[in-house]
């Protein structure tokens, strides 16, 4: 049971912030180092390492959690060191200092959502259902940063945004500060050990479900725009197709309380993975096609909306008690960040040795690898898996 009135609007204003900065770095960080006189080699290092980091920190930060028992302290000391070290940008633009600086910042950065999303979940207690009603606000804040900073980068100069950013990091702390600590709800007397849970047969599968899943996402997040720029399409056409992604996993996150009891999380789980190998393959073949782009444009719902929610749910109700935060973190480094950086990086030297169209039937492959595992690795008797 919740033991305290659910605080929506200042769970849902951390998600937010988080995502806001989100839909700041990721589109316009690469063309703000380009102004730079940064080279594309340089730049992947740069963005790299914010990649390399999520691998670690997540587990290392769920382990100091689980252990203190206070989450929300973490995430608070986390998103102010953040900030603190994302201000370096302002001092100092020479490569290895943003090197340094890059490191520093995502190491605190990284370690604040997985444990947010512990005490969110444990703010829901037997309504995890609710999870996605808060969770869209973090879509939204995505969306509203990209859209507002495209136009005001039409009209003003791009060295703005570190000065943005360390903006949108101090909200990122701010909301951090409003939202209460929620303890973790009492434990079984016999509580397991975090290394017997993840080596059931069962959670190996999901792990490797989540690795799989965000891996396909690779070519998605680093080349979906130069794949559409080398078949012709405009930038404002592009940045639609963006937006309608994103539109559609927010209206997938209001109608998840409704398909979570009708169906289950396996049933929903396998129709994400399949619809996800389908979005892929249809970018690949069909890439001449506006309609078709539009089409698997509103799969993102599936291939992130869904399987996102799953996934949360399923590693909340695996990993209970003490282990929330590490099963946060674990879930966190193996698919964003162990699977989006082999993703991006195998999508990298695909498209360089076997042209643009290969990354994408790479993807589906690998999103039909993860459909087979969930069919035959996560069965409807084992426990919280169907649930």
């Amino acid at each position: 049971m919740v033991s305290r009135a659910l605080p929506y609007w200042r769970l849902s204003g951390f998600y937010f912030f988080y995502f806001a900065a989100l839909g700041a770095l990721v589109p316009y960080w690469n063309p703000y180092l380009a102004t730079l006189g940064y080279g594309e080699a340089q730049i992947g290092i740069l963005m790299a390492i914010v990649m390399a980091t999520k691998i670690v920190a997540p587990y290392v930060w769920g382990w100091i959690a689980d252990h203190t028992g206070h989450r929300m302290r973490i995430v608070r000391l986390a998103s102010l060191l953040a900030t603190l070290c994302y201000a370096g940008v302002l001092l100092d633009n020479g490569f290895w200092w943003l090197v340094l600086v890059m490191a520093t910042f995502s190491f605190f950065w990284n370690a604040a959502l997985p444990q947010f999303e512990a005490t969110t979940m444990n703010y829901l207690g037997d309504s995890p259902m609710r999870y996605n009603g808060i969770r869209l606000w973090g879509s939204v804040g995505f969306i509203v940063a990209v859209a507002v900073l495209g136009v005001v980068f039409d009209h003003y100069d791009i060295g703005l945004l570190p000065w943005i950013l360390v903006f949108l990091f101090a909200g990122i702390w701010g909301a951090s500060l409003i939202v209460p600590e929620q303890a973790v709800t009492q434990q079984p007397p016999e509580h397991e050990s975090l290394r017997s849970i993840i080596r059931r047969p069962e959670v190996v599968s999901l792990l490797l479900v989540v690795f799989l899943a965000q891996a396909s996402h690779g070519s998605y997040y680093v080349f979906y725009t130069r794949y559409l720029e080398t078949a012709g399409y405009r930038h404002q056409m592009i940045g639609l197709l963006w937006a309608l992604g994103v539109v559609a996993e927010i209206l997938l996150f209001m109608f998840m309380a409704r398909l979570f009891p009708r169906f289950g999380a396996r049933r929903l789980l396998l129709a994400a993975l399949a619809l996800t190998t389908l979005r892929w393959l249809l970018i690949g073949t069909f890439v001449q096609s506006a309609v078709v782009l539009v089409f698997s444009q509103l799969l993102h719902a599936a291939s992130f909306g869904v399987l996102h929610a799953v996934s949360i749910h399923l590693i909340h109700r695996t990993f209970t008690g003490r282990h929330q935060g590490r099963g946060q973190a674990l879930y966190s480094s193996i698919s964003f960040g162990a699977g989006g950086a082999f993703g991006s990086l195998a999508s990298g030297y695909l498209w360089e040795y076997a042209g643009a169209q290969t990354i994408w039937f790479v993807a589906a492959g690998m999103g039909l690898t993860a459909w087979v595992i969930t069919w035959r690795g996560i069965l409807h008797h084992q426990g919280v898996m169907h649930r």
